[in-house]
C-alpha cells in the first residue's frame, strides 16, 4: 500500500490570523469571476489566478462578515491534499510563483499564503460528491425514500451512522443563490458520456478513501466531500478548486462522534447551526455574525488545518 502523505513540518506554523480580505481587485489582471469565495483572474491563455478569500457563503448566501484567517486555512488545506493525492488524479497547480503575475508589493504582501497561478482547464458540469456517513442532504433522501442518489441503502440506518462503503452521489452546479441538485449517476453519464462519468466516480471514490484514513489516524472523521474535476487539452481528467477543506467537507472530531446525533464539526456546519437559530428566510442579504461565532469559527478554521497537517495521533 503506498504510504499517505506526511506533512511537512512548516504547515502548522502557517496557521495564521492575517488581514481579513473580504474581496480583490487586483491592478494588473483582469477579473474573470468572483464566486462565493474565491476570486478568479487571468494571468494568460495558459493559466489563471485564483485568490481565497475570507468571505463565508451558507445555504448558498454569501455573509456580509468574513471569517478572519479562512482564506488563508482553505488555501492551505487545498494545497496540503493536493500534494497528498497527486499520486490518484493529476490536479491543477502550476509551478509558477505568485511574483510571475503580480509585481505590487502590497498586493503580493495581500496574497501570500492565499492565492495561486493554476493551469486553465475545462470544468466539468458536476459536483463529485462522495458521502462515507449518513448526514446533510444525504439522510432527508434517504429518510424520504431509503436511498440517495438513486443508490438503494439498507433499512433502519440512523443519521451519522457510516456507510457499508463510500458512495458517488452527483450533484449538478447551481448558480451562486442557487441549490446544488443531487442526480442520479446516469444523469451524469448524459451530460459528460458514461466513461467520463465513471472516471470521475472512480477517482473521487479513491481520494476520498486515502484522505479518510489519513483523517481518521489524526482524531477526524470525514463524513463527505466534494470534488470538481475538469479537462485538460489531451482531455485529461483533473482535480481542481478546492479539496477537502472546511468548506467543501464535513470533518467530525472522532472522539465525540455518536451514530443518531448530529456531530459537531471543524467546518462551516458552526455557522449554520447559529443561522437555523434566527428567523431569516435563507434568502440574500444574509444576517451579520455576532463576534463569538465568528471567532469560533475562524478558530475551527484553523484547527482542522493543524490536526489534518499535524503527526497521527492513532
Amino acid at each position: 500500500m503506498r504510504p499517505l502523505f506526511a506533512a511537512p513540518s512548516w504547515y502548522p506554523s502557517l496557521v495564521t490570523v492575517p488581514a481579513t480580505v473580504y474581496e480583490t481587485r487586483l491592478s494588473g489582471l483582469p477579473l474573470l469571476h468572483r464566486g462565493k469565495v474565491r476570486d478568479i483572474y487571468a494571468v494568460d491563455a495558459q493559466h489563471l489566478l485564483i485568490v481565497t478569500t475570507d468571505r463565508l457563503s451558507a445555504f448558498d448566501v454569501i455573509l456580509p462578515d468574513p471569517i478572519p484567517g479562512k482564506g488563508q486555512v482553505l488555501h492551505q488545506i487545498s494545497d496540503f491534499w493536493f500534494n497528498a493525492t497527486r499520486h490518484i488524479v493529476p490536479n491543477h497547480v502550476s509551478d509558477r510563483p505568485l511574483q510571475s503575475a503580480i509585481t505590487d508589493p502590497a498586493e503580493l504582501a495581500l496574497l501570500q499564503g492565499r492565492a495561486a497561478i493554476v493551469k486553465r482547464l475545462q470544468a466539468l458540469p458536476i459536483e463529485a460528491v462522495v458521502r462515507g456517513y449518513l448526514i446533510g442532504s444525504g439522510w432527508k433522501d434517504y429518510q424520504r425514500s431509503g436511498a440517495i442518489c438513486g443508490i438503494r441503502l439498507p433499512a433502519g440506518m440512523q443519521q451519522a451512522q457510516q456507510l457499508p462503503e463510500p458512495i458517488f452521489t452527483p450533484a449538478t452546479k447551481a448558480a451562486i443563490g442557487e441549490h446544488d441538485e443531487n442526480i442520479a449517476f446516469d444523469a451524469v453519464e448524459k451530460l459528460i458520456g458514461a466513461a467520463q462519468a465513471k472516471a470521475v466516480r472512480d477517482a473521487a471514490l479513491a481520494i476520498y478513501r486515502h484522505a479518510a484514513a489519513h483523517a481518521r489516524a489524526r482524531g477526524l472523521i470525514i463524513a463527505d466531500t466534494k470534488f470538481e474535476f475538469g479537462l485538460d487539452a489531451d482531455g485529461r481528467l483533473t482535480l481542481i478548486d478546492e479539496v477537502l477543506t472546511p468548506d467543501s467537507s464535513r470533518f467530525w472530531p472522532a472522539a465525540t462522534w455518536r451514530v443518531g446525533t448530529s456531530p459537531p464539526s471543524f467546518d462551516k456546519q458552526y455557522v449554520r447551526d447559529y443561522l437555523e437559530t434566527l428567523d431569516w428566510d435563507k434568502r440574500a442579504p444574509g444576517p451579520r455574525l455576532p463576534a463569538e461565532i465568528i471567532s469560533r469559527t475562524s478558530e475551527k478554521y484553523r484547527e482542522a488545518l493543524a490536526r489534518l497537517s499535524g503527526p497521527a495521533s492513532t
